[in-house]
């Protein structure tokens, strides 16, 4: 944790971009002398669980590691229990994903080991708007990144749009807000479930990053 923390601080020195709130904060009490284990902001926001496709990757032959991964990155800048059991949640159905089951069998799996009852009650929501129009939904559930928003939105677009990565992707950004959070998600559970093939070769292409991932997904093994 002490070497991600590093390289995570790193990232930005003399970056001028925009910073949200949860790395601000978690910036600041690096600065103030936290450890990598209490630094993290208390953010509510699904960004903090749903960055964690390259553990998934890495780790998609070892559950017991991909948890811990997925639950130490996590908590490093967004130190919320629920988050953080969102993460555990989405590192359970991506890894069931990877394995065969189809989406709803993946979050039926995920659910039953969730260690967070609201959370639970969250894909219910989600997976009772299956198939009802994304926008409206999403509109509904909350448009932003917070976990309450964020969450059950994810588990209605993968479960409408279980066969079709691009449209599910599409669907979400329409639907407005914090997509980004949302996507990272998606993208993740909609790869594992359905294969490079299902990512339209035109996005692969226009990637200006594209060689140096596959570079680095092809060091993890």
């Amino acid at each position: 944790m002490d070497d991600f923390a590093a390289r995570w601080k790193a990232l930005f020195k003399g970056y001028t971009g925009y910073v949200d709130n949860a790395t601000k904060n978690t910036l600041g009490q690096f600065a103030a002398g936290w450890g990598p284990l209490e630094a993290g902001s208390r953010s509510t926001d699904l960004a903090g669980a749903s960055r964690i496709a390259p553990l998934v990757y890495l780790y998609r032959n070892d559950l017991d590691a991909l948890l811990r991964g997925a639950t130490l990155q996590t908590q490093m800048t967004h130190n919320s229990p629920q988050v953080i059991e969102a993460a555990r949640f989405l590192a359970r159905a991506a890894a069931a994903l990877l394995d065969g089951a189809d989406i709803r069998e993946a979050f039926s799996l995920a659910k039953a080991n969730a260690g967070d009852a609201q959370l639970a009650s969250w894909v219910d929501l989600g997976l009772a708007a299956a198939g009802k129009d994304t926008t409206s939904t999403v509109a509904a559930f909350g448009q932003s990144c917070h976990i309450d928003h964020a969450f059950p939105s994810v588990i209605q677009i993968a479960v409408s749009h279980e066969k079709d990565l691009k449209e599910a992707l599409v669907a979400s950004v329409m639907a407005g807000g914090d997509s980004a959070a949302r996507n990272m998600a998606l993208g993740m559970l909609l790869g594992a479930r359905l294969g490079m093939d299902a990512i339209p070769k035109t996005w692969l292409a226009g990637m200006k990053r594209r060689a140096d991932i596959e570079a680095l997904l092809a060091g993890l093994g």
